[in-house]
């Protein structure tokens, strides 16, 4: 194999200078059916070993797609499966790079239980360390859920990642549809990130530089940025998170998961004052960079913004990561096809928030409305605080609408009565003494409110009644 292959090339670009060790260099193809003995390359097709990514220990596979196409075989997987068993013996994070023709047929069997060999320690490694899986080139097939079994999933532009190529999806032909392709992929939710190979290196070592290195690991890094830092754009910019996050978070850097999927849902990683926080945030607009309205979003919470923010709940629960979500929602959609699925998918959600026992922070920017302001990380859910903006609102329904309900009078007296329930029901006066809201802050001061917060609530320690699992 040669020591310039790409398969290596990325191995060395993305760990720090001679730091890479390499595991399995001689392991060879056991096969010798169809002519396999002519082919058996040492290292099998894939690059294994450690190394370190800012001075912390990584572990990665590169598949070298020169080597029998990359293929997935029996010694090749077991490589693979060898590599996940001492990352999670040591602790430490594991990095793939794909690249593949997909199973390698003359191995049959062998062949098969290699996929399985390599699915079993994915299992066993999740919620125990960080997966990462970067597609380069073909991930098809039983390869797929390698990457879909990863927490992060990165693909390059030309990329192919698919369980069926599409020309064999009934009724679809690849020139009208590529179903492989990164942009499809990525608005499916099967994909975080979409760029270059270089864009994807860079982004691996951003995101591996906030991420634990285990579920036990510290997610705290120092903090250049102000402490006390203004945000002055954060009330004007309620209506598209990722806008305000650019001013929240430390130096306004983020990994956003899934960024062009659900986009009505924002998730993503950033540090607050050093430490590592999830952002959750139902989304009514997306600005672009000029900084006008490019797309609209209802203000209701739909069935794949939902799931998208319960599996972002989960993971940053099993790797000790503060959540913070950020609520301006007025209810369920009401589009045809949400109706079969949302309530589902709420309920996920209600169930993902209910049992995390990280710190949960909750921050009304808008309008709190309807059963979907309990789902959002309300307090009753179990958030441990809730901040609320001082021109927020909380409640049942707008007063403009409860005041039709409740009065049959004339145009000024319907006007009256919505006046009064907006005071009454509506104001976050109203909700805060009732005590459903901790704190009414400026929007500026969100930024330091929220670092204060998580630096509050960091030993917290909560345990949940003894079960096995929830039910559903």
């Amino acid at each position: 194999m040669s020591s310039t292959s790409k398969a290596r090339q990325r191995v060395l670009s993305l760990l720090d200078t001679n730091s890479f060790v390499e595991i399995g260099a001689l392991v060879r193809a056991r096969a010798t059916n169809f002519n396999m003995t002519a082919a058996r390359e040492a290292s099998d097709g894939v690059i294994t070993g450690y190394g370190l990514i800012d001075g912390r220990l990584v572990y990665v596979y590169s598949q070298d797609a020169e080597v029998l196409g990359g293929s997935i075989g029996e010694m090749h997987a077991r490589k693979i499966a060898a590599l996940y068993g001492m990352a999670i013996r040591t602790g430490a994070p594991v990095i793939g790079m794909v690249d593949s023709a997909g199973i390698r047929l003359q191995e049959g069997v062998d062949a098969l239980d290699a996929f399985g060999m390599i699915y079993a320690q994915q299992a066993k490694a999740s919620g125990v360390i960080p997966q990462i899986c970067a597609v380069f080139g073909r991930c098809g097939g039983g390869l797929s859920l390698t990457a879909a079994m990863s927490d992060f999933t990165l693909m390059e532009k030309d990329a192919h990642l698919f369980v069926n190529a599409p020309n064999a999806v009934a009724g679809n032909q690849e020139k009208d549809n590529d179903t492989s392709a990164a942009a499809y992929k990525a608005a499916a939710g099967d994909v975080d990130f979409v760029g270059s190979e270089e864009e994807i290196l860079g982004q691996i070592r951003y995101l591996f530089r906030i991420l634990p290195s285990n579920n036990e690991d510290e997610t705290e890094g120092e903090c250049a940025d102000s402490l006390n830092r203004a945000c002055p754009s954060a009330g004007s910019l309620i209506e598209d998170p990722r806008a305000a996050m650019c001013e929240i978070a430390d130096d306004g850097l983020f990994f956003e998961k899934k960024k062009d999927h659900a986009k009505d849902m924002f998730t993503a990683l950033a540090r607050m004052g050093g430490t590592t926080v999830g952002f959750i945030a139902n989304r009514c607009a997306a600005l672009g960079a000029d900084g006008k309205k490019a797309e609209a979003f209802s203000r209701t919470l739909t069935a794949a913004g939902c799931k998208k923010a319960s599996q972002f709940v989960r993971f940053c629960d099993a790797f000790e990561i503060p959540i913070v979500s950020m609520t301006n929602v007025t209810g369920f959609s009401s589009a045809k096809e949400d109706e079969n699925a949302v309530a589902a998918a709420a309920a996920d959600l209600t169930f993902a928030f209910a049992g995390a026992t990280v710190p949960r922070i909750n921050v009304i920017t808008g309008r709190a409305g309807g059963s979907a302001y309990a789902v959002m990380n309300s307090k009753t859910l179990g958030a441990d605080l809730t901040i609320a903006y001082a021109n927020a609102s909380v409640g049942m329904m707008e007063g403009k609408i409860a005041a039709r309900i409740l009065c049959a009078g004339t145009p000024e007296e319907i006007a009256k009565t919505a006046k009064e329930y907006d005071a009454l029901q509506n104001s976050i006066e109203a909700a805060a003494s009732r005590g459903s809201i901790d704190q009414v802050i400026a929007p500026e001061d969100v930024r330091k409110y929220l670092i204060g917060a998580v630096e509050v609530l960091y030993s917290k320690r909560e345990l949940l009644p003894a079960r096995k699992h929830a039910s559903l």
